[in-house]
């Protein structure tokens, strides 16, 4: 596992791209959004997108799944916030997304020794290089030793 020490300021990563199944963002979104442009093929027709899009949480939950495959080996703790969220453009059924993260800032924890505290840039873009989702998170890690 990746810790504290072993991130670098400005290192950056990117996920392989994957396709969005509508089978699979129209259950999400009748399960945990079931918002009528998220989950009415018809009526979605009739919204300002002009069709189904996904729903944000469902953008978010994809992001996560791809930033697994680039990040599933740092030895996160927890993440503690999300700051300055955005979902700049809609996602639709068939686009090929791919998440890209890049660490802003990273300092040792002030009331804990073996952590410390990392500041990532998370980003998803879809095939047009557009970004889909992003925010930047704040997340602790842990640390090789105190003090190091």
């Amino acid at each position: 596992m990746r810790q504290y020490e072993d991130l670098k300021i400005g290192e950056k990563a990117v996920s392989a791209p994957a396709p969005v199944d509508r089978e699979d963002m129209l259950s999400f979104a009748r399960k945990y959004d079931p918002q009528w442009f998220h989950t009415d093929i018809d009526a979605a027709q009739h919204s300002v997108f002009g069709e189904l899009i996904a729903s944000g949480v469902y953008t978010a939950a994809f992001w996560r799944k791809l930033d697994h495959t680039i990040n599933g080996d740092v030895d996160f703790i927890c993440g503690v916030a999300w700051e300055d969220v955005r979902w700049p453009k809609a996602v639709r059924a068939g686009d090929v997304l791919r998440a890209s993260s890049e660490v802003l800032e990273k300092r040792p924890s002030e009331s804990n020794p073996e952590r410390g505290v990392v500041v990532f840039l998370y980003q998803l873009h879809n095939q047009d290089d557009e970004t889909v989702f992003s925010c930047r998170s704040i997340n602790l890690v842990r640390r090789r030793s105190a003090g190091d």
